[in-house]
């Protein structure tokens, strides 16, 4: 199989809509400080080609009660009924799809939550964010000493010859600055939080003033990311998709990202 570059910047998703595998790993999720479902039996189904949803047996939901909310509908995953998730007194109206029958394998009488639905999900004991982690996805934390330059609207706001590169698939290359390397007086601390699967909720996020105009959510830091990626605690790093990016006394074109 084989597919063009992003826009020849890096490596692009290779899993296709409809693709379903086995998760080899035990899936979690709680409500309300309860475990509302426990299994060792979940797939991946890939509803985009971005990264999987987890599609959970209903009888592995022992806690909740699943009502139907709704008349049987069609996707492309097969014949659903929307269903409200009952856990002690807490009601939520239309928490997910109970499919009834399905021509992928593995998928009729699963139940796919809207992940926001729970307070936390967990792969084996560890948590996650946002959405399943894609088996298909390397992401990698590089030191490197190759020359890198931050600039918006001509002003360097961040240079150094050592910085981690982080390589995700399916996302542009991430260069993340020692904090002595950033020109903290162009920055404007910014209340904003992401998550991400891979590296875990961000702490620390900031906009840049520049030209008397504050451009929002330019850089981001995670101070405890998960173990995996530990080697960017603390460091800063930028959007190449909002700033100007020279690598190597070259200046980098601007990716177009479909994740943030």
């Amino acid at each position: 199989m084989t597919s063009a570059p992003t826009a020849g910047l890096y490596p692009s998703m290779l899993s296709a809509p409809g693709l379903v595998e086995p998760v080899p790993r035990r899936v979690r999720a709680s409500l309300t400080g309860t475990t509302v479902l426990d299994t060792t039996r979940a797939v991946y189904v890939w509803e985009w080609a971005g990264y999987p949803q987890f599609y959970i047996p209903a009888e592995d939901v022992t806690t909740a009660t699943l009502t139907p909310s709704g008349p049987d509908q069609d996707d492309a995953q097969g014949t659903f009924h929307p269903v409200d998730l009952r856990v002690g007194e807490t009601t939520v109206v239309n928490a997910g799809r109970h499919y009834v029958i399905s021509t992928l394998p593995g998928v009729t009488g699963t139940v796919r939550f809207r992940w926001e639905v729970m307070d936390c999900w967990f792969e084996e004991d560890e948590e996650v964010f946002v959405h399943p982690r894609n088996p298909y996805t390397r992401v990698d934390a590089l030191r490197s000493s190759r020359p890198v330059r931050v600039e918006v609207d001509g002003r360097v706001v961040a240079e150094s010859q050592a910085t981690v590169m982080v390589f995700e698939t399916g996302l542009p290359t991430r260069y993340y600055f020692d904090r002595h390397a950033v020109d903290f007086t162009a920055l404007t601390p910014s209340g904003t939080v992401t998550a991400c699967p891979y590296k875990g909720v961000t702490s620390d996020y900031w906009s840049v003033t520049s030209r008397g105009a504050l451009q929002e959510d330019l850089a981001w830091s995670y101070a405890f990311p998960t173990r995996q990626l530990l080697a960017i605690a603390g460091l800063v790093a930028f959007y190449n998709e909002k700033v100007d990016l020279v690598v190597d006394g070259r200046p980098q074109p601007r990716p177009v990202s479909p994740f943030s």
